[in-house]
Formats: structure tokens, C-alpha cells, sequence
């Protein structure tokens, strides 16, 4: 399989996690992060620069912004506005001791500022999700922002602080759901005495509906995590996992969740859950055996997903089949034993809008860029 890469160096590239398409919609432009260095977490002073890779035009760079509210695994959740994805981007700065967001024309250059900054973007673009980036840089590091203090950090559930909607043309926004108020949720023995957090924000295809990790832990022990779902204002909370560990997912439709979790009568796997009901079931069984980032290609009958590296410190990456129940190897890629924690290099496959191509950050050839790996033959032959 051949895997090309559409970033060089001497300076690292990288695009952030794999719930975000990097494409515009004529498939020509994609997004990325531009930094000179990969070797630490980025401090508060730390920059990184926005950029365009022209895919006609030999992989041109053009910077076109920067940010100081990003980091390693998610970057400055980097992505084209779904209202106007051939032109218009938003990501997430740092002003005035604030986390906002920036919605930014790429060939005018004319942008506006939101009061918040954004997790996830309802299909239509019109709202976002979000959450406290200062409590989650001290609660997880490596998925929050350094530079601003958490108003909250000595209260283990705030009732003011938790994860709020957002609208994309006024700006106004709501807190929806409280970190008190989930604590109270269905509550389990284990959360007594512990320190609570949000992460992992996603909309469902309709944007009707949200998915997202209520997570917990006492002092520096393993975090507990379940998965819930709630309507897009905060309403009508179910609890889909609530065995200990969910780790990443994906909706397949606007009722199924993919979802990498443990289940107490069968372990650790990936199951395709239903919203507001008890239904499970799991998904490559004795093929899909160890976690991954995981995600649905746009026709549903492929899941893209990786892993983290091995004995011999290789990282692969996959699609699986949903129809034939088959796995196929895409590549093996070497991860730098001293990119680890949180300024590791995870592949994070991404797919392309139309199915055919898919893309990784990596370190593979000894700095952090952005390759792409045609798809095409296998997606529309089953081979």
C-alpha cells in the first residue's frame, strides 16, 4: 500500500484527531499544524502555525494563521466550518487569558472571534459543543491547553462548570450540563471522593443528539469512564456504558455508537452500542482485538482504525470490513520509543469526504508529518 506523504520538513506537521475530516469539499485542500519542534508538550508560550497543503500544486504550504491553544493529540480542534467547508475554518486561541474560537475566511482572511472555545460542530456548523480546556490539561493532560488557570480546580464537581452548546452566529451559549449535576446522575460507589471531568465531544448525524466520557479517578489512580448520550441541549440523559472503561468511538448513524469499551460479562471490545436502549452488539469479534481510533467511512461499510505501538514499537492501521467481517493491514509504522505520554504520535486515521483516501500524522521517518494513503481500490473492489 502506498503512503504518501503530503507535508516535509524540516519543521513537523500534524493534523490532530481522527474525528475531523483535514479535506475541503472540492478535495484539493487539506488542513494541518506547522511547529518546529516534537519533543515536549508545548508551553503557554508556544505557537503553532496554521496551514493549507494545496494538493494540485505539489503539496504547496501556506500558512495562513497561528494559535496558542492547541496540543499534541487534538491540535487547536483545526476544521473546516461544515456551512461553508471549501472556504471557512474555525479553531480554537488564546486572548486575554481565555481559551476562544476563531472563524476564519482561508482566502480573505477575514475572521471573527467566539467567546468560547470549540470541541465538537453540529453537522449543519450552526452550533458547538464544549468544555473546560483548563480543567482537562491538569485532569488529562495532553487534551487540554496550558496557559490559563482553572477557576474550578478545587472543586471536585463544579455546578458551574461542565459542558456547554454554543451557537456559531451569535455566540451565545449555555451551560447545559453540569459536572454536579452528572455526579448525581446514576451515581456509582467508585465516584465518592473523587475529582470528575468531561472529554470526548461528538454529535450524532443528525445533531440531535450528543455522545460524550464522563470520567473520574482519587488522586493519581486509573480513571473510571462511562459514555453517555444526551439532546443537543443537554436533555433527556442516558447512560449507554457504565462498565469502567470506554475509550475512543464513533456514531455509525444517528443511533448506533462504535465504541471501544469494557463490559463486565465479556471484557474489553469494540461494540456497536444503541443510543436510549440496551442493545449491544460486538464487532470483529477475534479481527478486532485491540484498541483503537476508530471511525466509519461515509457509505458505513468500513471501519478505519489503528493501534498503539507494539513490542517492537509499530503502530498499525486498518480497515475492517463490516460486510465480509474481514480485516485488511493498510501499513506498519515505527513509533519513536521517546514520543510517549502525552507528546506521543498516534496515527489518528482520518477519512477523505468522499472514501477513498484516508490520513495519519506519524514519526515514522524521524519528524512528525501528514501522509495519505489511497483507499480507493479497496473500498469499491471489497480487496
Amino acid at each position: 500500500m502506498k503512503v504518501e506523504p503530503v507535508t516535509r520538513g524540516p519543521r513537523h506537521h500534524f493534523f490532530g484527531y481522527y474525528d475531523k475530516c483535514p479535506w475541503d469539499s472540492t478535495g484539493r485542500y487539506m488542513l494541518a499544524l506547522e511547529v518546529g519542534f516534537m519533543d515536549r508538550p508545548p508551553s503557554p508560550s508556544d505557537r503553532v502555525t496554521i496551514g493549507i497543503i494545496d494538493l494540485v500544486e505539489d503539496n504547496r504550504w501556506i500558512p495562513i494563521a497561528e494559535t496558542r491553544a492547541w496540543n499534541w493529540q487534538q491540535g487547536c480542534m483545526l476544521q473546516w466550518l461544515p456551512s461553508a467547508p471549501h472556504r471557512r475554518i474555525i479553531y480554537n486561541d488564546r486572548r486575554d487569558r481565555k481559551f476562544i474560537s476563531i472563524v476564519m475566511d482561508v482566502w480573505s482572511r477575514e475572521k471573527y472571534e467566539l467567546p468560547l472555545p470549540v470541541y465538537a460542530l453540529s453537522p449543519d456548523g450552526r452550533y458547538a459543543l464544549t468544555l473546560n480546556f483548563s480543567r482537562l490539561q491538569w485532569a488529562r493532560p495532553g487534551y487540554g491547553y496550558p496557559g490559563v488557570p482553572d477557576p474550578w480546580r478545587a472543586d471536585p464537581h463544579p455546578k458551574h462548570d461542565g459542558i456547554y452548546l454554543m451557537d456559531l452566529e451569535s455566540g451565545n451559549y449555555e451551560l447545559i450540563i453540569s459536572l454536579n449535576e452528572i455526579v448525581k446522575f446514576k451515581p456509582k460507589l467508585s465516584m465518592k471522593k473523587t475529582v470528575h471531568w468531561f472529554n470526548h465531544l461528538l454529535f450524532n448525524k443528525s445533531g440531535n443528539r450528543f455522545v460524550f466520557l464522563h470520567r473520574w479517578r482519587r488522586g493519581k489512580q486509573e480513571w473510571y469512564t462511562r459514555m453517555l448520550t444526551a439532546d443537543r441541549d443537554g436533555t433527556d440523559l442516558y447512560c449507554v456504558a457504565d462498565d469502567d472503561m470506554v475509550s475512543h468511538f464513533d456514531w455509525r448513524d444517528s443511533k448506533h455508537i462504535l465504541a471501544w469499551a469494557h463490559q463486565y460479562d465479556v471484557g474489553d471490545r469494540f461494540f456497536l452500542f444503541r443510543d436510549l436502549s440496551r442493545e449491544r452488539e460486538i464487532v470483529g469479534e477475534g479481527v478486532l482485538t485491540r484498541n483503537g481510533h476508530c471511525s466509519y467511512s461515509p457509505d458505513g461499510r468500513w471501519i478505519l482504525t489503528d493501534t498503539y505501538p507494539d513490542s517492537e514499537n509499530m503502530r498499525s492501521l486498518f480497515l475492517y470490513d463490516t460486510k465480509k467481517e474481514k480485516l485488511i493491514t493498510l501499513g506498519k509504522f515505527f513509533s519513536p520509543p521517546e514520543l510517549r505520554g502525552e507528546i506521543r504520535c498516534d496515527l489518528h486515521p482520518r477519512w477523505s469526504r468522499d472514501g477513498k483516501k484516508v490520513c495519519i500524522d506519524s514519526a515514522h521517518e524521524g519528524s512528525r508529518q501528514v501522509y495519505v494513503v489511497d483507499v480507493s481500490k479497496i473500498v469499491t473492489t471489497g480487496i
